[in-house]
């Protein structure tokens, strides 16, 4: 894993002396939080979707990298956007930032598919090291009056604490003139400017004066920064479709620490103009806290510590829509001088992951393929044989690869729920933490069992398992972007999924454009794009099952556990 640590430079020692270590400098974490005002309008008929996308280039970079995207937030020229960016700060380094803000029109990932709606290039130091640490300045790029961008910083608390919250309202008032409110909440903390930065919104419930909302975990790091005493605004609004004009029902402040005192905590809601209008105003409704629990989060590495093994499996698509693997146009294609884009994926994910497998024998399965035999199968081993179906390491794996392309025919069509529910049989027989599992699904194509597919996701969310998805080559994948739930809980049939396990990336974003040409650059930021959850997802696992981890093995020469056995 990356240290969050950066090397200080320094002059040689004296002649004759011993060579001394460079000194380690520590990064400071910082968080940055993103909003914007009176931003272009690009919809016709509504106003625009925005959402931001951070660009980072640090000391010793040609070019800017992109760090990640806030959600997308519907009808609204003014979003307070509650997703952040965490940055490692260094004093002594010029790190270039880059904002850059979308309407956004399609499903599709590529901003290409987007309306640009201006930028704004700074430097860390310069938020830091503004009044606050908040820096306000206009959007470029698009004419003039494109809007302004406000960005600031706030050093990141090193408290590991969850919360676990759930609310429920009571007697709110009726904001639609033909039905009942539509009610959803927002919950900001308060600034030392005393102004506020959203964190957390919850589901709209629909037409309901007495509704309760799902239960939600938040870090105390993002709900407070840690600050138990530090003010927590609380708004409730009914939601309007336009999503600019949502009514404020009443607020409330309180925080963490009354909050987590005990269940059943009542909060008045108030509307400041309601209240400044009538004398005999009590309030807008009641919040009611059901349930604020506050566990230590245990981390990643205290987890993988105390043994934990990641069971890692690839599966990898062989239907007709990659195309002849003897055509160099064919994203199949064997060539001795250069890996085709599967390839290139699998190493560069894999290369990362089998140094937390103990034995580093990987399952391979393929699907879409007719087999020798003349069977079209979506569930097969890439190595041929169904009772030792590993793989000595990635290299093993690329090998049975080539093997498999020269002995099947590329068929279809583009199934994912048996590949899906192979590794999903598995994980559900180490729910106690020993095990978790980890399927990277290689696809050029759209899913063809979709419904089959979200209900092996949704079931699958409860298991000790994530799911990687990497699109190759040029298709649209739309239909990939909707597994990817980070906005909202993926849902089959009326039942919701427990966690967020699947991850979606295209390939074609980091070949070439802003990564440049080096193939280890763009390889080496895909593994660390689609990497990225999966601690979140241990953790959560974890914390949502009661997991503590195990102490470390008293003895390096202690052998920690093997792979689970996945046939």
């Amino acid at each position: 894993m990356a240290s969050s640590y950066g090397g200080g430079g320094s002059m040689g020692p004296p002649m004759g002396s011993q060579p001394t270590p460079a000194a380690v400098v520590p990064a400071t974490k910082v968080e940055v939080s993103v909003s914007c005002r009176s931003l272009l309008d690009k919809d016709v008929l509504s106003k625009s979707d925005p959402m931001c996308v951070l660009y980072m280039k640090s000391m010793g970079q040609e070019n800017f990298h992109e760090v990640g995207r806030t959600e997308m937030l519907k009808n609204t020229l003014n979003p307070d956007f509650a997703k952040k960016f965490v940055l490692d700060y260094y004093f002594e380094e010029l790190q270039k930032l880059q904002f850059k803000v979308y309407d956004v029109d399609s499903q599709n990932s590529s901003l290409d598919n987007q309306d640009y709606l201006g930028s704004m290039d700074c430097t860390l130091g310069e938020i830091v090291g503004s009044s606050g640490g908040r820096l306000d300045k206009p959007l470029q790029g698009v004419g003039r009056n494109a809007g302004n961008i406000i960005v600031r910083a706030e050093e990141v608390s090193s408290c590991n604490d969850m919360v676990i919250m759930q609310i429920e309202g009571h007697k709110l008032d009726k904001k639609d003139f033909f039905g009942k409110s539509d009610p959803f909440l927002v919950f900001s903390r308060r600034n030392d400017d005393g102004s506020t930065t959203v964190v957390h919104r919850t589901e709209v419930i629909k037409k309901n004066l007495n509704p309760k909302w799902r239960s939600f975990n938040i870090r105390a790091k993002v709900l407070c920064n840690g600050d138990y005493d530090r003010s927590i605004v609380i708004e409730c609004y009914d939601y309007d479709r336009d999503g600019s004009s949502h009514d404020l029902i009443g607020a409330s402040q309180t925080t963490l620490k009354e909050l987590s005192t005990g269940s059943c905590q009542q909060f008045e809601l108030i509307n400041p103009k309601k209240k400044a209008k009538k004398s005999s105003y009590k309030n807008s409704g009641v919040l009611t806290v059901v349930q604020c629990k506050i566990e230590q989060e245990h981390t990643f590495l205290e987890f993988i510590k105390g043994g934990l093994q990641l069971n890692f499996t690839v599966a990898i698509d062989f239907t007709a829509s990659n195309g002849d693997p003897r055509s160099p146009e064919s994203l199949h294609y064997i060539n001795s001088y250069q890996m085709n884009h599967y390839a290139r994926a699998l190493f560069a994910v894999g290369e990362i992951i089998q140094d937390y497998d103990s034995d580093k024998m990987f399952p391979a399965l393929g699907f879409g393929a007719r087999l020798p035999n003349g069977t079209v199968s979506h569930e097969f081993f890439l190595n041929g044989n169904p009772q030792n179906p590993y793989c000595a390491g990635i290299s093993g794996v690329m090998d049975a690869y080539q093997r498999t392309l020269a002995a099947v025919q590329l068929y279809g069509p583009t199934n994912f729920a048996p590949v899906i529910n192979h590794v999903a049989k598995f994980a559900s027989a180490y729910r106690d933490g020993s095990h978790y599992f980890v399927l990277l699904i290689l696809t050029d194509g759209v899913i063809t069992d979709m419904p089959q597919t979200l209900q092996s996701i949704v079931s699958a969310s409860s298991l000790p398992m994530s799911i990687i998805i990497v699109g190759i080559g040029n298709a649209e994948f739309d239909a990939m972007e909707q597994l990817d739930s980070d906005d909202r809980m993926l849902s089959c049939n009326g039942k919701f999924a427990e966690r967020d396990i699947v991850q979606f990336v295209p390939f074609r974003d980091f070949v070439g454009g802003r990564y440049g040409s080096n193939l280890a650059v763009s390889q080496a930021y895909l593994a660390k794009e689609v990497l990225a959850e999966v601690p979140d997802q241990v953790t959560g696992y974890m914390r949502k099952n009661g997991i503590k981890p195990r102490p470390p093995p008293a003895s390096e020469a202690e052998p920690r556990g093997s792979s689970a056995p996945m046939w």
